[in-house]
C-alpha cells in the first residue's frame, strides 16, 4: 500500500493522530511536509505539484495508492484502523470519534483568539477561555475517561482518541499560546496521567526525537515542541 500523509511541518494534533498510529505500527508511509511554495501551488491549483489532489484546498490530506482522502477525522480513522488504534465495534468507534471531535471543538474555541489582532482583546478572550470554556471541556473529557475505568478513553488500549488529547494537551502545555497557562490542565489528574503515560511510549519518544525540532523558533502559536511531562 502506497501511503502519503500531507501536512505542514508542525507537530499539530490534526496530523499527529494519523502520523503516529502508522509510525507506532511500523507501517511505511511518506510523511510529506510541503514548503510554502508547495502549498501556494496547491491552494491555487487544487493539487500538489506531483498531481496529488487536495480536495478542499486545506490539509491534512492522505493519499492511498494515488487516491486522496481529506478531513482530519476521515484520515485519522483510516490510519487508526491500519495501526490497530481504532476499534471495529461501532459503539467503541463512536466513543473514539466523540473524543476526537471534542478536541476539534476545543481547537475551534481557541481559533477566534488566534485571529484577533488587538492584543488587549486577545488577552481578554484568553482569560475567558482559561477561566471557563477550557476547564469545562477538559472536565467533560476527564468524566469520559473516569467512566471508562481505565487509563485510556475507550477500552483498555491506546486509540487515536488518546493521541488527539495528548497532542492537544502538549500544545497547551508548551506555553506557545500566550495568556493560556498549562496550569489549566493540572486539576484534571487523569488527563495529566494520560499525557505523561503516552510520552513514555518508546515509539512516541522515537517519533518526537525524529520529527520535533525543539530548537526551532517560529512566530505562530501552532509551533511547539511537546513537553515530556506536565
Amino acid at each position: 500500500m502506497d501511503l502519503k500523509l500531507i501536512y505542514f511541518d508542525l507537530p499539530f494534533w490534526r496530523a499527529e493522530i494519523s502520523r503516529l498510529p502508522l509510525f507506532i505500527a511500523n507501517i511505511e508511509f511518506e510523511d510529506f511536509r510541503p514548503s510554502d511554495e508547495d502549498w501556494d501551488y496547491a491552494k491555487e491549483n487544487g493539487k500538489m505539484k506531483d498531481g496529488t489532489i487536495i480536495p478542499f484546498r486545506e490539509l491534512p490530506v492522505l493519499s492511498i495508492n494515488g487516491e486522496s482522502v481529506a478531513q482530519t477525522m476521515a484520515i485519522a480513522r483510516i490510519c487508526g484502523k491500519l495501526g490497530g488504534m481504532y476499534p471495529e465495534d461501532i459503539v467503541a468507534a463512536g466513543k473514539v470519534d466523540q473524543v476526537v471531535i471534542a478536541v476539534e471543538n476545543i481547537n475551534a474555541l481557541l481559533s477566534p483568539s488566534m485571529r484577533e489582532e488587538d492584543p488587549i482583546k486577545k488577552k481578554a478572550m484568553r482569560a475567558e477561555l482559561s477561566a471557563n470554556e477550557l476547564p469545562t471541556y477538559l472536565g467533560y473529557l476527564q468524566a469520559i475517561m473516569d467512566a471508562n475505568n481505565s487509563e485510556w478513553f475507550v477500552g483498555d488500549d491506546m486509540t487515536i482518541a488518546d493521541l488527539a488529547v495528548w497532542s492537544l494537551l502538549g500544545w497547551i502545555a508548551s506555553g506557545v499560546i500566550d495568556d493560556i497557562s498549562s496550569e489549566v490542565i493540572r486539576p484534571f489528574k487523569g488527563l495529566v496521567r494520560l499525557y505523561n503515560e503516552i510520552n513514555k511510549n518508546p515509539r512516541v519518544r522515537e517519533w518526537k526525537i525524529k520529527t520535533y525540532d525543539y530548537d526551532r523558533v517560529r512566530d505562530d502559536e501552532y509551533s511547539f515542541g511537546v513537553p515530556d511531562s506536565i
